[in-house]
């Protein structure tokens, strides 16, 4: 690699940190990169393409610039490839909903088969900012809100793109994004301030990034936003004291799409060369779309202005990813016409794809039992997403397409047979005030045994710049659902969205609710799967349900106060007007069975610094059903030098119960679990008493406790 760095004049150095969004002329096999991009790629100004899709498309640019350069050096061809490549899985919020990171591993995989095959090297994914603000849109790309649970799903998505080997045709490289704290947004308004401590930093929004490296991560993204006055793109202390300091990534940095270039609005630059100079002696390796490298880091480096070795070194770590993909053997890797033809959506895909999709779905409420339901009856099948395919598939769908998707109606009729049937009527759209349908959707209720309602946001109300101010149902949909319960046909309500909603608007209208985000291009199926009992729904919330938008942020591990809620005490921290509790609480859903607990047991009462202990529980499938649980455990540090948590998810298994059967579940309590940055910002274990609490979500717990003795 230094061999061929010695070789490469500024302007090809400079070339290699420079990314472009590929402008094409045609379209499928035809397709062409424009002449213009070409000769950028001929004189070596350019290092790496994004959206240059297709295995022909591909090939042909690479082509350029392995036969037509001078030092012959491949092009690194980047895609956001965030929850499926063709094969659409669900948003990631709701693959965090599984709880089961190995499933979510597979996913992953599956779409770095086919995203290789289109000759794709690179995905801008995983997006792992934790999200404690559901106004803010890109929280449907996340995990939502917990550090742990965030971390684990980091960890399976790194590893389920890039494998155990880079050199196969296969994978992907992952980009673990977006390089940091981009979720506390202020305002959940996107792209904008953020302004936290340093040990909120470490301790919720750095843990995911950790484990991405940890997990091999090859790139990282770094964020728009700005964290206490410095933008993300010139952050050093983020990209080079922390991440290759204290984390010892070896891998290369790129911006987001023209983040460098937005340093002038943040007001740190007062130009595109002065936002270079701040750029890569910071850590940004590579200039996603700005131009500020393109256009002015030769002239800074020979100026003097930004430092010759910090240019070699950044041109080093993109030359390194390249070569550990194997690009300089083989600058064409997976990108095959056939192989393309022949994976996209293949059968083992979609049907991984619909057990992701009925694993990710929450079941909020079932009153009576109202599901499941049986398949010889009349159903009614109303609202704005009960027949519509695009929208199942969420924001940064990749290369998705509507008619891939399997509809709710689709599901259903399919599920149904012949014994039984579906009455369809729209009822309204998604966002629109017009009530003119609600007359044809109580009648298909009123000739229905039950009607089943799907209701919610499209895909563009979630992701990128779909910041919302309002988290009710759009449009009239609520009225929708309290028209059709008016008629007192039993109603069952299916939720696609892609953040955490605030239901009390149409709660009541609802015997049952099942939460299924934008469950992908199986969704009508998987649907279909728990509604009719197929499927014993097993998901668990990975973020808050606020009552009302105004709670918001809400989260569950939130500190105490020094005045705690208290109903009837009026001076405490509280509202007069409305309940502090969520409406759902983090790691809440339920099933077509019932989990008793007993009360957790630890096997000691007191350890010493440095000791573990084991924490035990029995849980019981006390139903006639078979069901699977996420025992979940959380800690309380109840004393110590800084203020902590109410608790912390630390640990969590799922299991699968036969009816009537119990199984002790032990968890391991380990000192890095106790752990917690103290007033010097060292992470340590402070003696004291802890709290232990097990349940199956993180309001309705049992306890017990432990004391922690120094030497």
């Amino acid at each position: 690699m230094d061999s061929l760095l010695s070789l490469m004049t500024i302007e090809e150095k400079v070339g290699q940190l420079v990314q472009y969004s590929a402008e094409v002329r045609g379209r499928g096999e035809g397709a062409r990169l424009e002449e213009d991009q070409a000769r950028l790629v001929r004189s070596g100004e350019v290092g790496s393409f994004l959206n240059g899709v297709g295995a022909s498309l591909s090939r042909d640019i690479q082509t350029i610039a392995v036969t037509q350069t001078r030092l012959k050096i491949p092009l690194l061809f980047g895609s956001d490839v965030i929850h499926g490549f063709r094969t659409i899985f669900p948003i990631p919020l709701g693959e965090a909903s599984t709880w089961e990171p190995d499933l979510i591993r597979k996913a992953a995989r599956v779409a770095a088969i086919e995203a290789s095959s289109a000759g794709i090297h690179w995905t801008f994914a995983p997006m792992v900012d934790i999200a404690r603000d559901p106004r803010w849109g890109r929280i449907a790309e996340g995990s939502g809100e917990d550090p742990l649970l965030g971390s684990l799903m980091a960890d399976a998505r790194v590893r389920g793109f890039q494998g155990e080997d880079l050199t196969r045709t296969d994978v992907l490289l992952a980009c673990a994004k977006h390089y940091a704290a981009y979720g506390a947004a202020e305002g959940g308004r996107d792209y904008n301030t953020v302004d936290i401590s340093e040990r909120t930093l470490r301790e919720v929004y750095l843990p995911p990034f950790e484990a991405a490296v940890r997990a091999g991560a090859g790139t990282l993204m770094c964020s728009f936003n700005e964290i206490a006055g410095v933008p993300g793109s010139a952050n050093r202390h983020l990209l080079t004291e922390i991440l290759r300091g204290e984390w010892k990534f070896d891998g290369f940095v790129v911006s987001d799409w023209g983040s460098i270039g937005e340093m002038q609005n943040h007001g740190v630059a007062g130009s595109l060369a002065e936002a270079a100079a701040l750029a890569l002696p910071a850590g940004v390796d590579m200039d996603m779309e700005s131009g500020a490298y393109h256009g002015h880091l030769v002239e800074l480096v020979r100026r003097g202005k930004v430092p010759r070795e910090a240019l070699d070194e950044s041109v080093r770590r993109v030359l390194r990813m390249k070569f550990r993909l194997g690009l300089f053997e083989h600058p064409y890797r997976g990108a095959d016409p056939a192989r393309e033809k022949r994976v996209l959506l293949a059968p083992e895909h979609r049907k991984l794809a619909r057990e992701v999709a009925r694993r990710s779905m929450v079941l909020l409420k079932n009153v009576g039992s109202l599901l499941p339901l049986r398949k010889g009856r009349v159903v009614a099948l109303i609202g704005p997403l009960a027949d519509n395919g695009m929208d199942l598939l969420g924001c940064w769908a990749g290369n998705g397409r509507g008619e891939d998707a399997v509809t709710i109606r689709a599901g259903l009729e399919g599920a149904l047979g012949g014994t039984g049937s579906v009455i369809y009527a729209m009822g309204c759209g998604i966002d629109s005030d017009d009530r003119s349908g609600f007359g044809e959707a109580v009648e298909a209720a009123r000739k229905a045994g039950v009607a089943i309602l799907v209701l919610g946001e499209s895909a563009a109300m979630s992701g990128e710049a779909a910041s919302r101010s309002s988290l009710d149902l759009p449009g009239v949909q609520a009225e929708l659902a309290r028209a059709v319960a008016a008629t007192g046909v039993p109603v069952v309500i299916v939720l696609i969205n892609g953040r955490p909603l605030t239901v009390g608007d149409f709660e009541e209208s609802g015997g049952a609710i099942l939460e299924a985000w934008a469950p992908g291009v199986e969704g009508g199926n998987a649907v279909a799967d728990i509604l009719f009992g197929d499927y014993n729904p097993s998901g668990k919330l990975p973020a808050t349900f606020p009552r009302s938008v105004g709670q918001v942020p809400l989260y569950y591990n939130h500190k105490n106060t020094g005045r705690p809620a208290q109903s009837d005490l009026h001076f405490t921290s509280k509202y007069i007007d409305l309940d502090v509790t969520p409406f759902y609480p983090f790691g809440y859903g339920l099933s077509y069975t019932r989990f008793d607990y007993s009360a957790p047991s630890v096997d000691r009462s007191v350890i010493r610094l440095g000791d573990s202990l084991k924490v035990s529980v029995t849980v019981r499938n006390a139903g006639k059903v078979p069901g699977e649980e996420v025992v979940q455990l959380y800690l309380q540090d109840v004393v110590a030098s800084v203020t902590r948590p109410v608790r912390d998810l630390k640990a969590f298994r799922k299991i699968a119960l036969l009816p009537g059967e119990e199984r002790q579940v032990d968890f391991a309590v380990t000192p890095d679990m106790l752990a917690f940055y103290n007033l010097s910002m060292q992470r340590v274990v402070e003696p004291g008493l802890f709290n232990v609490y097990v349940g199956g979500n993180a309001q309705d717990v049992q306890s017990a406790s432990f004391r922690v003795e120094g030497p």
